[in-house]
């Protein structure tokens, strides 16, 4: 009976790894050996927008990277969700000396709804024009050329480019974890948009069409819900023919990470919280992939325990750890996250437990704040 049961978690363990092969090769190697099109020679003027509550020392800091990007036309558009510190004086300033800064100041009674939705919305209605870049209070640009490598992307038919959030790299395991999980998640919508399989993209680097967001109701399927201003609308948008990705590193973006883990948890979890409104075939992928991550895992310590198998044991995880070794490496040297590569097999490791306790914790209690 022992024998039998060692028999069908060895089963799993090698039903798992070619899973996971398959991932590797069939959707990640995607983005690891990417080759753009050509850069396109017009330059469309471009509205980036901003929502903020209570953000004056980010903008303080980061919006002067954007209000002096090379870009031949755009405007910024900050929408001051009833800010109670010093952020409407300081967008009074900042207007005397940049003249394509647009303020959008919001009392508390106007936001119906929790969460960006509602200032989004009303910064995009604003703007005068249809390329829209949107990003977040608390990130900066990694050069001046983040607009126009943004906007490059857009060929015929596009309506929408994905773009990278990175984290600024600090010391210490707390900044590897944040990284390497933003990481692992961009590879997966990334490489689902180049099979053809957009899902999602992140709010902190998104480029849409706005007469696409008028299209689809902008956030009205999804308003109550405080989250999803960018992930559930991409879902609800994008298709293979209008979606591009953007990977140069001038076309990243750079956040201030979590300062504590406590603070990254919940964050993790309020991104987590979306995930049930994705449709049946994205939630089957997304959890296939998850799954059987989890499981190789599992059955592998058990097994290497136990010593079942061994020298298939070891080929099969080795296997898997040197194809991620070449796709993973070469996507972290694109993405400029290579310093994460060595403590890979541990981080993952590290959160095919935490990702399930989150997401059922995200599934039981509410979020009220968006920031």
């Amino acid at each position: 009976m022992t024998d039998s049961i060692h028999t069908c978690l060895f089963v799993v363990f090698m039903f798992s790894s070619f899973v996971q092969l398959f991932y590797t090769w069939y959707f990640f190697s995607r983005v690891a050996f990417y080759r753009g099109k050509e850069k396109r020679r017009a330059l469309p003027p471009v509205s980036v927008i901003i929502a903020a509550r209570n953000e004056f020392e980010n903008l303080k800091r980061n919006l002067p990277h954007i209000l002096e990007q090379d870009y031949p036309v755009y405007e910024v558009i900050v929408v001051n969700d009833a800010s109670g510190d010093q952020t409407r004086d300081l967008l009074d300033e900042l207007k005397k000396n940049y003249a394509h800064l647009r303020c959008i100041n919001l009392s508390q009674r106007l936001n119906f709804f929790r969460g960006k939705k509602f200032p989004l919305s009303l910064g995009i209605k604003s703007a005068d024009h249809e390329i829209l870049l949107l990003t977040d209070a608390d990130c900066h640009p990694r050069s001046k050329g983040w607009i126009r490598r943004m906007v490059e992307k857009y060929h015929g038919d596009t309506g929408v480019v994905l773009g990278y959030g990175a984290y600024q790299q600090r010391k210490g395991f707390l900044d590897k974890a944040v990284r390497f999980e933003t990481l692992h998640v961009a590879i997966q919508y990334f490489s689902f948009a180049l099979a053809g399989l957009p899902y999602m993209g992140v709010g902190r680097n998104l480029s849409y069409k706005r007469d696409l967001f008028y299209r689809s109701k902008g956030f009205t399927s999804h308003y109550k819900i405080q989250s999803g201003d960018d992930d559930l609308f991409i879902h609800n948008v994008a298709r293979k023919n209008n979606t591009a990705i953007a990977l140069e590193p001038g076309s990243h973006t750079i956040s201030t990470p979590p300062d504590s883990f406590a603070g990254f948890l919940r964050q993790k979890r309020r991104h987590l919280s979306t995930g049930k409104y994705y449709s049946l075939k994205f939630k089957f992928l997304l959890g296939l992939y998850s799954t059987t991550q989890f499981l190789f895992w599992i059955t592998f310590i058990f097994l290497m325990i136990i010593q079942f198998n061994i020298v298939y044991l070891l080929l099969t995880w080795g296997i898997r750890l040197a194809s991620q070794g070449v796709v993973f490496r070469s996507i972290m040297g694109r993405l400029n996250e290579t310093n994460i590569f060595l403590l890979s097999p541990l981080l993952e490791v590290m959160f095919i437990v935490i990702n399930p306790l989150l997401a059922i914790s995200a599934m039981i209690f509410k979020q009220d704040r968006w920031k």
